[in-house]
C-alpha cells in the first residue's frame, strides 16, 4: 500500500502527488482465508448514507450468526471508523496477514482509516495506487473464512468499485439512492455500471425516503419521493428496502453507535435493516444457496426451492426467450408448491441485459422453451440454471412438472 506509481513523477513514495502517512503493515498473505458471498455497496454520488447500508447490513448478518468481513475502500473519505467508533485503533499482523478490526464475534472490519497516523491526514492516491491497496484489502488480509463480505466503496463508477468488479468478477451490486431526482440520475448510471461491467445486482435500497413528525406522527418527504420508484421501473430492477430518515440514527453514527455491533437501539431503522438483511440472505445467502440447488447448476428436477422465471405470451410459455411480453416469476417452497411472485413486464431487447435482469431479481431458474448460446452463457456465469425445450404450457404447471421430475424437454427453439 506504500508502493511508488512512477507514472506521477514523484518521490514520496506514494505515486499520489504528495505526502500521505499511512504506517502500512508489511505485506503478508492472507492465504487460507475464503469468501462465500462478496456484495459492494454502490451509489452515484455522496451523502446518499452509502456507509450507513454498508455498515448496519453487516452487522444484521454478523448477528444472524454469519462470518462477516466489511471492507472500506473509500480512501478519501473513510466513514467507517468513524460509525463503529474504532479512530485511532491500530491493527496488528503475524504471517498470515494483516488482522482486521474485530467487532464482536462474526464481524471484522478493514479501513483505510485504520492505518492513518491522524485521522485528517489526506489519501491523496491515483488510480493504480488504489487498484494495488484494494487487492492488499482482499489477497493480504487474514479475513479467515467469511460467509459475507460488505464492500462499502465511494461515490461513482470510477477506479475502486471497478477494481472490485475486476478482482471479485463474482461480486453482487446493492445501488444506494434517496428519493430526490438528483441522486436519482446518478444512480441510473450506477445500475448501468453493474450491467456494463457484469456486475450481479441485487437491487436498490431508498435511503432517507421520508420522515416521521414528532408532532403528529405523520410522513415527511424531506427529500422529495418516488426516484427510487421511478428507476426500478424504467429498468427492472427490485426495491430491496425504504429506509425512513431518522436524526436519532444520524447521532448515533457520530458518536459510533456500530461498536456495539447492533442497529438494534434504533427502533426506526432497526427493524428495516434487519428485514433488508433477511431480503439479502434470500437473494444470496445460505438460504439462496439451497435455492440454486448447492451450485451454480441451479435447481434440481424432482425437488427443492428456488425463484423460477418463465418467459410468457398470453399466460403461455413463449417458444422465444428474447421476444416475450412478460416474464412470470414463480416461487417454489421445496415442498412441492409454487406460486406466482409477481409477473413483470420485459423490458426493451437489448444483447445481454435479460440475464442480469433476472439474475438482480433473485432468479435461480429459467424454464425457456429457445434460447441463445450467449444468453445462456451469461445466465450461468450468474449463478442462474438454463432448462432449454419445455412445452408452452402455464409458467405454473411448467414449474410444477419441473419439481415433480416429470417435464418433458424437446430441442432448444432457438440456434444462435
Amino acid at each position: 500500500m506504500g508502493g511508488k506509481d512512477d507514472s506521477c513523477g514523484n518521490s514520496c513514495g506514494h505515486g499520489c502527488g504528495g505526502e500521505t502517512k499511512t504506517g502500512i503493515l508489511p505485506a503478508k498473505t492472507g492465504e487460507g482465508s475464503s469468501v462465500r458471498h462478496k456484495i459492494m455497496v454502490l451509489s452515484g454520488k455522496g451523502g446518499v448514507g452509502k456507509s450507513s447500508v454498508a455498515s448496519c447490513l453487516a452487522m444484521q448478518l454478523a448477528e444472524r450468526g454469519f462470518r462477516v468481513g466489511l471492507m472500506d475502500i473509500d480512501f478519501h473519505g473513510p466513514s467507517i471508523p468513524v460509525i463503529f467508533g474504532v479512530q485511532g485503533e491500530r491493527l496488528t499482523g503475524d504471517e498470515r496477514g494483516i488482522h482486521p478490526f474485530s467487532i464482536g464475534q462474526n464481524l471484522k472490519v478493514i479501513s483505510i482509516g485504520l492505518f492513518l497516523d491522524d485521522r485528517d491526514d489526506a489519501v491523496i492516491w491515483r488510480g493504480p495506487l488504489k487498484m494495488s491497496a484494494i487487492r492488499q484489502f482482499v489477497e493480504e488480509v487474514w479475513w479467515g473464512d467469511l460467509d459475507y463480505l460488505i464492500i462499502d466503496s465511494p461515490p461513482g463508477t470510477g477506479d475502486e468499485p471497478l477494481s472490485v468488479v475486476q478482482l471479485m468478477p463474482d461480486a453482487w451490486g446493492l445501488v444506494v439512492t434517496t428519493p430526490q431526482e438528483l441522486a436519482a440520475a446518478d444512480v441510473r448510471k450506477s445500475v448501468a455500471f453493474c450491467r456494463q461491467t457484469g456486475l450481479r445486482l441485487l437491487g436498490l435500497v431508498e435511503n432517507m425516503s421520508d420522515a416521521v413528525c414528532p408532532h403528529c406522527g405523520g410522513k415527511i418527504n424531506v427529500f422529495g419521493s418516488g426516484g427510487a420508484r421511478r428507476i426500478a421501473m424504467d429498468m427492472g430492477v427490485e426495491i430491496l428496502a425504504e429506509l425512513p430518515f431518522d436524526a436519532d440514527f444520524l447521532a448515533w453514527e457520530d458518536r459510533g453507535g456500530a461498536r456495539s455491533g447492533s442497529c438494534r437501539e434504533m427502533p426506526v431503522l432497526g427493524g428495516a435493516f434487519e428485514r433488508l438483511a433477511e431480503r439479502v440472505v434470500e437473494l444470496t445467502g445460505e438460504k439462496g444457496e439451497e435455492m440454486a440447488g448447492g451450485g451454480a447448476d441451479g435447481v434440481e428436477a424432482g425437488g427443492g426451492a428456488g425463484l423460477f422465471a418463465v418467459p410468457t405470451q398470453g399466460g403461455l410459455l413463449c417458444s422465444h426467450f428474447g421476444h416475450c411480453e412478460a416474464f412470470t416469476l414463480l416461487e417454489a417452497d421445496g415442498q412441492g408448491g409454487v406460486k406466482v411472485r409477481e409477473v413483470c413486464e420485459a423490458p426493451p431487447h437489448e444483447p445481454g441485459l435479460l440475464p442480469r435482469w433476472l439474475a438482480g431479481k433473485g432468479v435461480t431458474a429459467v424454464i425457456a422453451g429457445g434460447m441463445g448460446a450467449r444468453a445462456q452463457q451469461l445466465f450461468r456465469e450468474s449463478g442462474v440454471r438454463v432448462i432449454c425445450g419445455a412445452p408452452e404450457l402455464s409458467p405454473q404447471e411448467l414449474v410444477a412438472r419441473w419439481l415433480r421430475g416429470d417435464l418433458e424437454l424437446g430441442e432448444n427453439a432457438c440456434d444462435h
